[in-house]
């Protein structure tokens, strides 16, 4: 079994460059091809096994970007103007949990809708070489049947650095 996983295992730290999609598409196709002796069931094999690995890697960068997201909005929708608070992501799989600080710079209420824009941070390093680096965002009210709730309302943040949470 532990065979099995060992590929899988290999292919998660590239699943950021995409080389994670060509290894598995090229890996089934070539089994495929190998197994009928039919390049062409190969190639069919392998596309559509490349699109279902990037489909898959596509859903889980939008989950943690969502649960990254939702902490920052959290934690803007609890402060009061001028005010600061650290904010924090723990992911599932404790891999690229962030943190940093919020800091609220105004409110806008409107009759459609309450919102925040705030300052964000994102903490690199750790001691003495700690930075931040700083991203401003919008937040607003969702109203629900289930609750009120702060949600991420910024559709393009500014920075490729940010650029997966979008």
């Amino acid at each position: 079994m532990r065979r099995l996983a060992l590929p899988f295992l290999v292919l998660v730290p590239l699943s950021s460059c995409g080389l994670a999609t060509d290894l598995t598409s090229a890996a089934a196709g070539v089994a495929a091809g190998t197994a009928t002796a039919n390049p062409a069931v190969g190639f069919g094999i392998a596309v559509g096994t490349r699109a279902v690995v990037q489909a898959g890697l596509n859903w889980a960068v939008r989950v943690r970007a969502r649960g990254e997201q939702d902490s920052v909005a959290e934690v803007i929708g609890r402060l009061n103007p001028g005010e600061a608070l650290p904010w924090r992501s723990d992911h599932t799989i404790p891999i690229g949990n962030e943190e940093g600080e919020a800091r609220l710079v105004r409110e806008m209420v409107t009759p459609l809708a309450t919102c925040r824009e705030a300052l964000f941070s994102i903490a690199e390093g750790e001691g003495e070489e700690r930075t931040h680096e700083w991203f401003l965002t919008t937040a607003c009210l969702q109203r629900g049947p289930d609750g009120d709730r702060w949600k991420w309302a910024a559709a393009e943040p500014a920075t490729a650095r940010w650029g997966s949470l979008q």
